[in-house]
């Protein structure tokens, strides 16, 4: 069939390759798993308006035709600049050809000439975010030379069902993951969470609900981690410091500046450290939604004075990670305005930053090894780490801010290799290579971490949040950069760190 293939005309090539279209369909259908039945019923509907023997329902790729449903053919796959939809698609709109071996923008086609012999076809599009990313249409190996005139307005319907089909399995399709995601590592992150003593809380103040972390209601005394009332959260403040806590969450809400509070739990008795700002108001300027974070620092409010300068240190580094979680924080509510689903999607990055932290407390503050930090951040998500990572590296000693920038660049590679990439199969590997040089006096970490082994990279996937943070977490470390790139055989990250 393809020795008889036409050259694909410029316009059409055009349709199939804009940009445009490709990411509404990349939005809308991210992976192609085959003919799916929910589509029967639609391609059953689409044969029926003109008893067609064909009738299809596709995704229309760059290269690649995929049917989602058909009947009266077993192909699931056809080569896109061979198909009349292409064509249809750069024609604008829904077409019907009432005999192809006559009309020369199809006589040429292997559909045409080859054994499928279609003389008959008609089609509508169907369209996502405003572009065309498939088609439903009807065909025949006799030539009609009439249909009935509502043949084209009824294939646009059922092209609309279709896309409605599209994206609530689409929808549904992320909330499973997302599920599967959550399930499997929820135990893990409130652990990791707890061990650091690290709380997030998110107030809805057009609401009064306070929604937290486990953490955040255990560091409060509570048993469960169910939403509550503010006045709720304000109780639970001791009576003794709850005037001040109030007042400098009112001045933080009244001037858009960062709340910055030490108080204590009336039920639990702990020493909380607690840091926050506004994130968002309403048209009249009013605050709507305020985020804040808990660290429990009892054990330096008790301790001798060296643990109260490291406490001080401690307060030091969490000022210098707010501004990075509230990035993290900003970028997450953009995508989800609801509490669960942000504290799901918050919880991994905010894991990282807390083992980075913790990694540091257990050396006060000082330097950590690059050793330690690659296999706190990449172990939870091999499924074997001794035969998946391997690791050439100088030694190399990281202080505080390096340390949790780096430590969150590592987080962000290894959870999309354990999703996407080389980490995701047992034959993929991981090689860094970690090297100290000499520039003009001073040492500069050049680090790589490429994958090999996994499944192959899509290079028209879209850039996501992931990818950005990659590359602007070290923007606090003068001098220092990482670029990743998204190669077919494996993704390559490149670090530049002066230490």
């Amino acid at each position: 069939m393809k020795d008889n293939a036409q050259p694909l005309p410029a316009g059409i090539a055009a349709v199939l390759g804009a940009p445009d279209r490709l990411a509404a369909l990349q939005a809308a259908m991210p992976v192609f798993l085959g003919p799916d039945p929910d589509f029967d019923d639609i391609a059953g509907l689409a044969a029926g308006l003109v008893d067609a023997p064909m009738a299809f329902v596709t995704i229309l790729g760059e290269t690649d035709q995929w049917f989602l449903a058909r009947r009266g053919t077993p192909e699931i796959r056809f080569p896109s600049q061979e198909t009349f939809c292409a064509r249809m698609l750069a024609e604008g709109g829904a077409l019907m050809v009432a005999d192809a071996s006559r009309d020369a923008r199809f006589s040429g086609l292997p559909s045409v000439i080859g054994e499928a012999h279609i003389r008959f076809y008609a089609g509508a599009p169907i369209v996502m975010d405003g572009q065309p990313i498939g088609t439903v249409a009807v065909a025949d190996r006799k030539a009609r030379t009439s249909a009935a005139d509502i043949l084209l307005p009824q294939l646009a319907r059922l092209a609309s069902l279709a896309g409605i089909l599209i994206r609530q399995k689409e929808e549904a399709r992320r909330r499973m993951l997302a599920a599967e995601v959550l399930s499997r590592d929820e135990k893990r992150h409130a652990l990791a969470l707890d061990a650091a003593n690290v709380a997030s809380w998110m107030w809805d103040l057009s609401t009064g609900i306070v929604s937290g972390n486990e953490t955040f209601h255990r560091m409060l005394g509570f048993r469960t981690s169910r939403p509550m009332s503010a006045r709720t959260f304000f109780g639970a403040v001791h009576p003794a410091d709850r005037k001040t806590t109030i007042d400098r969450l009112r001045n933080a809400l009244a001037t858009g500046k960062e709340y910055d509070g030490l108080f204590r739990a009336s039920k639990s008795g702990r020493w909380l450290l607690g840091r926050g700002r506004v994130h968002e108001w309403d048209a009249e300027g009013k605050p709507t939604l305020f985020l804040g974070i808990n660290v429990d620092v009892t054990d330096g409010q008790l301790a001798s004075e060296r643990t109260r300068l490291l406490l001080r240190e401690l307060n030091h580094r969490v000022k210098n990670t707010l501004a990075m979680l509230q990035s993290l924080a900003r970028q997450t509510l953009r995508q989800t305005s609801d509490p669960v689903e942000f504290m799901d999607a918050f919880a991994g990055r905010l894991q990282s930053l807390s083992e980075a932290h913790g990694l540091l407390s257990d050396h006060e503050w000082g330097v950590i090894h690059l050793k330690m930090l690659l296999q706190k951040q990449i172990m939870p998500y091999a499924l074997d780490y001794e035969s998946q990572v391997e690791i050439h590296k100088d030694e190399v000693e990281l202080g505080p801010d390096e340390a949790v920038g780096l430590g969150l660049v590592l987080h962000e590679l290894a959870t999309n290799a354990r999703k996407y990439g080389a980490l995701s199969v047992r034959a993929g590997k991981v090689v860094i290579t970690a090297r100290i040089v000499n520039e003009e006096g001073r040492r500069v970490l050049n680090m790589t971490w490429h994958e090999v082994g996994g499944p192959p990279v899509n290079p028209l996937g879209r850039r996501g949040f992931g990818s950005v943070l990659i590359e602007r977490s070290l923007d606090k470390i003068l001098g220092s950069s990482v670029h990743v790139e998204y190669l077919p055989k494996g993704v390559t990250a490149v670090v530049r760190m002066p230490l």
